[in-house]
């Protein structure tokens, strides 16, 4: 898998989700983004990361060790990540819910978009 495509998302993978009557809710600020993930793990095929309320996010992809920290910065979850030894460029993220999908679209909105599933 190429890395650029690896540095776009936390999840590491784009995956667009067909479209629904629900609609994705904006996670506004850190502590609504701390309720959602405390204690809980986020999945998709190939990937399981967790993401801490002091900041750390860990987990494997794709048989890879994923590491890094994240921090709320102006509405977005900002995150530094290596994907194994490689270091991804840090990204600031929009982060919206829908159930137990979680989206984050890279470059503040603005980038692709990666959903991954609350467990």
């Amino acid at each position: 898998m190429p890395t650029f495509l690896i540095a776009l998302s936390l999840a590491l993978v784009v995956w667009t989700s067909p479209a629904s009557a629900e609609t994705f809710q904006t996670v506004n600020d850190r502590a609504s983004f701390i309720d959602l993930i405390k204690g809980r793990e986020l999945r998709r095929l190939g990937i399981a990361l967790k993401v801490s309320e002091r900041g750390q996010i860990f987990g494997r992809a794709f048989g890879r060790q994923v590491t890094g920290n994240w921090q709320w910065s102006d509405g977005y979850f900002c995150r530094d990540l290596y994907y194994g030894e490689e270091a991804l460029e840090p990204n600031c993220q929009l982060v919206e819910v829908r159930g137990s999908t979680v989206r984050f679209t890279s470059d503040r909105g603005e980038g692709i978009y990666a959903d991954l599933r609350l467990r």
